[in-house]
């Protein structure tokens, strides 16, 4: 595959291979017992005279979906090259900017910014005497100069004392004393969406944005003294509110007076918990009450309904629908596991596994484009969509807030409370640009 294609002439491969690969599967599409359809590639003559017969026909179909794959590849790659040539503009143009509402200006080095939030909570002085003294009362930390994506990718390590509940010495972390270091985590569902959502930031307490809501083209042509044509455009303003995402984990004072441990429970317990409910309201997000409005619940996203097709077909379906209704090109394909591992099983009548051999992983794609998986929302409903900052982004508001304090009767209890929390804005600019896939 020659290497000096722009990511232009890929996309555009890439689109004429999908079609051409569309071809071949709606040719062998057959219907099977139940109703549903199955594949027999006996029936496929678009491949002409020379590929005949199902063995040979899955073999050419293997081959094009990996061209497919690499074209793909190529495609994410200089999408990546691109997004860098922005980021490097984006970071020149806000070098000099002044600080943010209540922060203290710009990162003063890139160890600073990299810091985990539990390393600056340790390393903090006002939190060290705090700790030495005693622990009495409370103390207040704000890290206003961290943003939220800087401590979320810290966050992503698993370093956790590994219980909600109160942590004190007799429960939750004791004292090690004659048995193997560490602990069993606790399964949790793991981040699955933020890597393929776009982050921005934001100084105010809700993104306000134009969006054209009408768009008549009526240009034509005309004769010498003729009047001109007229086309009709309109933008309405819309507004997305910034939500504050929580979290809190009770600790008593023996606790909190071990620093290494205090780093351990903050960095992952509440900064992960704070990233996988984010990580949730992209997608599924209600807007009732403080939610995020999700992909699911945005007015204007494209549906399309499985029906009698295989999983495959709806999806390719759906991506045509961004491409037409949404004039935009699809990036990624997100399905529940479940779902997934239906594609991932699919055979021909004669027992040929299509998305490659038992003993081989697989390609995790479809159509050429990445397959995220998630269990956020239920099986049965996936998303297609184009992914790109044009069409949808995640606005941070300001840096993690932590705090410690009292709650209820925590002061006569000898416990304290440590809190986190941070607010984000989801909009999503062109939801034509996304198709929600039913009945799967």
């Amino acid at each position: 595959m020659p290497g000096n294609l722009t990511l232009k002439q890929v996309r555009e491969k890439l689109a004429a291979k999908q079609d051409e690969l569309g071809k071949v599967f709606a040719e062998a599409s057959v219907t099977v017992d139940g109703g549903q359809k199955g594949y027999d590639f006996n029936r496929v003559t678009c491949l002409g005279e020379k590929v005949k017969g199902s063995i040979a026909v899955a073999e050419q179909v293997k081959t094009m979906n990996a061209e497919l794959n690499d074209l793909a590849e190529q495609a994410e790659t200089l999408e990546a090259a691109e997004k860098a040539a922005r980021d490097q503009s984006e970071r020149e143009k806000v070098r000099n900017r002044p600080p943010m509402p209540g922060g203290n200006g710009n990162y003063s080095s890139v160890e600073e910014r990299m810091k985990s939030l539990g390393e600056m909570v340790a390393e903090e002085k006002r939190y060290q005497d705090w700790a030495r003294s005693g622990a009495a009362g409370g103390v207040t930390l704000q890290f206003d100069s961290l943003f939220p994506s800087d401590a979320l990718a810290k966050g992503m390590a698993f370093e956790t004392i590994g219980s909600k509940a109160l942590m004190a010495t007799t429960a939750g972390w004791a004292p090690q004393s004659l048995r193997i270091g560490g602990f069993v985590e606790a399964a949790t569902r793991p981040i699955q969406l933020l890597d393929i959502i776009p982050m921005a930031q934001t100084g105010f307490e809700q993104v306000v944005y134009m969006e054209e809501t009408t768009r008549v083209h009526g240009a034509a042509e005309r004769g010498e003294g003729a009047g001109f044509a007229e086309s009709s455009f309109r933008l309405d303003e819309k507004t997305s509110p910034v939500r504050k995402i929580t979290d809190s984990l009770p600790v008593t004072d023996e606790q909190l007076e071990d620093v290494a441990q205090a780093q351990s429970y903050i960095n992952s317990r509440l900064t992960f918990g704070l990233r996988q409910r984010l990580d949730g309201q992209v997608i599924v997000g209600d807007a009732a009450g403080s939610n995020l409005r999700g992909l699911k619940n945005t007015a204007g996203i494209q549906v399309h309904a499985k029906g009698a097709d295989p999983v495959p077909d709806a999806f390719f379906k759906s991506m045509t629908k961004v491409r037409l209704g949404g004039r935009a090109i699809p990036t990624h394909h997100v399905m529940h596991p479940e779902d997934w591992q239906g594609v991932r099983l699919l055979r021909t009548t004669d027992g040929v596994y299509i998305w490659g051999n038992p003993s081989e992983a697989g390609p995790e794609r479809m159509w050429g484009l990445p397959v995220v998986q998630q269990d956020a929302d239920a099986a049965g409903t996936g998303y297609v969509g184009s992914f790109q900052p044009a069409w949808l982004s995640l606005f941070e508001r300001r840096g993690v807030d932590v705090q410690i304090g009292f709650i209820g009767a925590q002061f006569a209890e000898g416990k304290r409370t440590v809190r986190a929390d941070m607010r984000f804005a989801f909009v999503v600019f062109r939801p034509a640009a996304f198709c929600q896939v039913t009945e799967l």
